[in-house]
């Protein structure tokens, strides 16, 4: 039996003060080019938070051809990076500091303020943590006096299509940077703002301004971006991401779709990992948990979960204490019609504990989503593996005869079991990217772990290098670099 539900946690009588309207227009190799397409970025709140200029089709090409232009393959050295982490993390860029960057991205995106503040910090670590990266993830290339393998890019321009559901997505578009690429970044419409610090921060630590360009753009110029550089990475959501699932240039990197296969008894030990893994940075990384598949009773597990998640506090997401992502009235109520489907088939095990409306209207005009845990009365149901920007879970009954079919289609895969056969399935299956065994989370590993394959191998190519002796150093090769 659940235990009882927590006291609701009160919201805050004040909203907070609006906001600076700020100017965001496309960067190219240093230059800012005003653009007179332009669009409002309005935030959660409902209030403006951005005058931005929308590079057309035909400011692309130009970006483009400038950057291949210039474009070299040359590393542009670890202390760039270094110098740059600090900058992103510590400086006034762009007359904004630290703290306004994290207000704006958290009323523009509907991140809190501590998703944010987490993001900042561990970009600036990869920024930093570059070389041992390519270290880790690269085999050995010495293979005796005269005989080396180099890596190189595998071409000269890099494409990046993001969204705006996490920030550190960022690192992808910085590591293909940190290799020698030429870069050309095309910001999600929700967050321009990590994208736009980190090239400041980048310039002002000494990277040569035509190796990269900021371009907020339409999706179809994203697109020709993509088609038109050498190697390049996608973020979205199905749709967004489909046309590029097979082509070898591009990394397509769409909904996660994390699961968790429960084949013990789910102790408290047990709870507090699957509600940290479903509700960990409010449930809005491609690693957070959507499915368990259980061997066990599917209501006792889904009851006890819902009761450990709706602790969670109703804070607007500017809040230092905000556990939980916010919307803006449009994105909620598209989400409140889609769950009103999905109760037509599922039980809703977070509504026995509340029963008010799952969103919350807060004070500065934002909705707040509560967490949700519902369960479907087989592994096969169309709802498991159904991902949303906020800690939900569908929980569904696993048999023998269920095979490894629904645990498929998963970017990580939680196997809370002893069963050995299952493990050796899980590792053949292609379409399962990530395991992980116990109470381990997916974003506590060490370098050289594979997150979705091996992204550095994506990104280089081995060159050999085949002669009497040894062999001098090329222009751009460093003890830390490739």
């Amino acid at each position: 039996m659940a235990s009882p539900a927590p006291a609701p946690v009160p919201i805050p009588a004040s909203a907070p003060s609006p906001a600076r309207v700020t100017t965001v227009d496309p960067l190219i190799a240093g230059r800012t080019v005003h653009s007179a397409d332009r669009t409002t970025l309005t935030g959660v709140h409902g209030e403006p938070l951005a005058d931005i200029g929308q590079a057309p089709r035909l400011l692309a090409v130009s970006a483009l051809r400038e950057l291949r232009r210039h474009a070299d393959g040359t590393p542009p050295g670890a202390e760039v990076f270094r110098r740059a982490a600090d900058l992103f993390g510590d400086a006034v860029l762009d007359g904004e500091s630290p703290a306004e960057h994290i207000r704006r991205v958290a009323l523009a995106a509907g991140l809190t303020a501590g998703t944010v503040r987490l993001a900042m910090a561990e970009l600036a670590a990869e920024m930093r943590e570059f070389p041992a990266v390519a270290a880790a993830e690269l085999p050995a290339t010495d293979f005796g006096p005269g005989h080396r393998t180099r890596w190189v890019p595998r071409g000269r321009l890099f494409a990046a299509v993001l969204a705006s559901n996490h920030p550190t997505p960022s690192s992808s578009w910085l590591q293909a940077l940190f290799h020698g690429y030429s870069v050309l970044v095309r910001p999600g419409g929700r967050d321009p703002f990590t994208p736009r610090r980190l090239i400041a921060a980048l310039l002002r630590a000494g990277l040569s301004p035509h190796r990269i360009a900021f371009l907020p753009s339409a999706h179809t110029v994203g697109e020709f971006l993509l088609k038109e550089a050498d190697r390049g990475v996608v973020y979205g959501g199905d749709r967004a991401v489909a046309a590029w699932q097979d082509h070898e240039t591009v990394a397509a990197r769409g909904p996660g779709r994390a699961k968790a296969f429960v084949d013990i008894a789910p102790d408290d030990t047990v709870l507090d990992h699957l509600a940290a893994y479903a509700a960990f940075d409010g449930g809005t990384r491609c690693t957070n948990l959507s499915a368990v598949l259980t061997t066990g009773p599917v209501d006792e597990l889904a009851d006890r979960l819902a009761h450990r998640l709706s602790a969670l506090p109703v804070l607007p997401a500017t809040d230092p204490k905000a556990a939980l992502p916010v919307l803006e009235r449009g994105r909620a109520e598209q989400l409140r019609a889609q769950l009103a489907a999905l109760r037509e088939t599922l039980t809703d095990h977070s509504a026995r504990l509340d029963l008010h409306d799952p969103f919350v209207e807060l004070d500065d005009g934002s909705f707040l989503p509560r967490p949700l845990v519902l369960s479907a009365d087989r592994a096969g149901h169309p709802a498991v593996g159904t991902e949303l920007p906020f800690p939900f879970v569908v929980v569904a009954p696993w048999r023998e005869d269920d095979g490894i079919a629904p645990l498929r289609r998963s970017l990580v895969l939680n196997l809370l079991t002893e069963r050995a056969d299952l493990l050796d399935r899980a590792v053949l299956e292609p379409s399962i990217r990530k395991i992980t065994t116990g109470t381990a989370l997916p974003w506590e590993v060490p370098h050289g772990i594979p997150h979705d394959g091996s992204y550095t191998q994506f990104l280089l190519e081995p060159k050999g290098l085949v002669g009497a002796g040894t062999h001098p150093r090329t222009e751009g090769e460093t003890d830390e670099a490739t």
